[in-house]
C-alpha cells in the first residue's frame, strides 16, 4: 500500500481525562475558569502531530458512553460508573475511559473537567480538526468504523488508553494502537501484532478480542467467565483458533476440554451468547457522511481561536499547536 498519507485517531475523552489528571491546576484564584485539560490535550494534539506527521486527523467523540443496546445485552454494562463519585478516583490516577455521554456528562466527571470540554470543542473547531461522534454510539465505534472505512487506503494510528482497541490491531490493514496509559503520549506503546503475541500471547487483534471476551473486564462491569483468566483466555483461543471454535468444541463434547474448566464454559453460556457483540466495537457506526478528516492547512475560524486563547490563558498552548501543524 504504497502511500504517504496516514490517519491518526484520537480518542478524544481518554487523552483529555489523561490531561486533567496529569496537568496541575495553574490558576491563581478559584474564580479562574480551569484549563489544564485543556491545555494538556492541546499538548499532546501538538506532541502527536509532530511525532507522527498525519494528513488526516480525527478527534472521535462519545455521543453515548454507555449505549443502551449494550445495556440491554448486558445490564452491568458500566453500570458502577453511573453513579461513581468523582472523588473515587485518586488524584494523579487516570481512569481507564472517560464517561462523557449524550447531551452531557455522566457523573463521574470531576466538577472542574465538565466546563473544560466545550472548550476543547470550540478548539477543534476553531483550528479546523474533524470532530466526529455517532448518536447512540461511543468514540471506540467511531474508531472502529474509521479504520474499516479507510482500512487499505492508508495506514491508520488509534491513539488512547483503553486496552479496549487492541481488537482492532491489523498488520495487514495496517491499524496499530499509540498506548498511552503506560507512559504517556510522548513514549506511547506501539501496539501492533508482535507486541499482541508477546504481551498477550494472542495472534492478532481478532483473537485479543475474543480473549478478552473470555477474560472479562471488571472495570467495564463485563464479568467474564468465572474462573478464566487472561492466560487461560489466551490458550484457549490459541488452541481454537476462535471464541466461536472454542464454544464448538465444548458443544461436540472435545475431551481436551474437561473437568472445572468445562463446567465454566457451559456455565457462562448465557454470557458468551451476548459478550461478543458488547466488547466489540462497531465497525458500522453512522458517522456523519462527508467530514473533511484531512489536517488543516489553515485556521478554520481566526476570530475564535483569538477569543479563545486570550479569554482562556491559552496564547502560548495554542501557538504551540499551530506550529505543529504548520499552520
Amino acid at each position: 500500500m504504497p502511500t504517504d498519507d496516514r490517519l491518526l485517531l484520537l480518542d478524544a475523552a481518554s487523552l483529555y481525562f489523561r490531561a486533567f489528571y496529569g496537568v496541575p491546576d495553574q490558576r491563581r484564584s478559584p474564580s479562574e475558569p480551569p484549563t489544564n485539560a485543556v491545555r494538556g490535550f492541546l499538548d499532546m494534539l501538538a506532541t502527536l502531530v509532530q511525532q507522527h506527521s498525519p494528513t488526516h486527523l480525527v478527534a472521535c467523540w462519545d455521543n453515548d458512553w454507555r449505549p443502551q443496546w449494550r445495556v440491554d445485552l448486558i445490564p452491568s454494562y458500566k453500570a458502577h460508573r453511573v453513579a461513581a463519585p468523582a472523588a473515587a478516583v485518586p488524584v494523579g490516577e487516570v481512569p481507564d475511559q472517560a464517561h462523557p455521554a449524550t447531551g452531557g456528562l455522566a457523573e463521574a466527571v470531576p466538577n472542574d473537567l465538565e466546563p473544560q470540554v466545550p472548550v476543547i470543542v470550540d478548539v477543534l473547531a476553531a483550528l479546523g480538526i474533524a470532530r466526529v461522534g455517532a448518536d447512540g454510539y461511543e468514540a471506540d465505534d467511531v474508531i472502529g468504523t474509521l479504520c474499516a472505512a479507510y482500512r487499505g487506503r492508508m495506514p491508520v494510528d488509534v491513539v488512547t488508553g483503553d486496552r479496549d482497541l487492541f481488537q482492532l490491531v491489523d498488520d495487514a490493514a495496517p491499524v496499530r494502537i499509540l498506548y498511552t496509559a503506560r507512559s504517556g503520549v510522548r513514549d506511547a506503546v506501539v501496539v501492533d501484532q508482535a507486541y499482541l503475541r508477546e504481551s498477550y500471547g494472542v495472534r492478532d487483534g481478532a483473537a485479543y478480542l475474543d480473549m478478552s471476551v473470555l477474560r472479562g473486564d471488571t472495570s467495564d462491569g463485563l464479568p467474564g467467565v468465572r474462573g478464566i483468566g487472561e492466560k487461560t483466555a489466551a490458550a484457549l483461543i490459541t488452541a481454537y483458533g476462535s471464541l466461536e471454535r472454542l464454544r464448538a468444541a465444548v458443544d461436540r463434547g472435545d475431551p481436551a476440554i474437561k473437568g472445572a474448566q468445562r463446567a465454566r464454559l457451559e456455565e457462562g453460556r448465557d454470557y458468551l451468547d451476548v459478550a461478543p457483540r458488547v466488547v466489540a466495537v462497531a465497525l458500522d457506526a453512522p458517522v456523519p457522511a462527508g467530514a473533511d478528516l484531512r489536517r488543516p492547512a489553515s485556521v478554520a475560524d481566526a476570530a475564535l481561536m483569538s477569543r479563545l486563547a486570550s479569554g482562556y490563558g491559552l496564547t502560548n498552548t495554542v501557538n504551540r499547536v499551530l506550529n505543529a501543524l504548520g499552520i
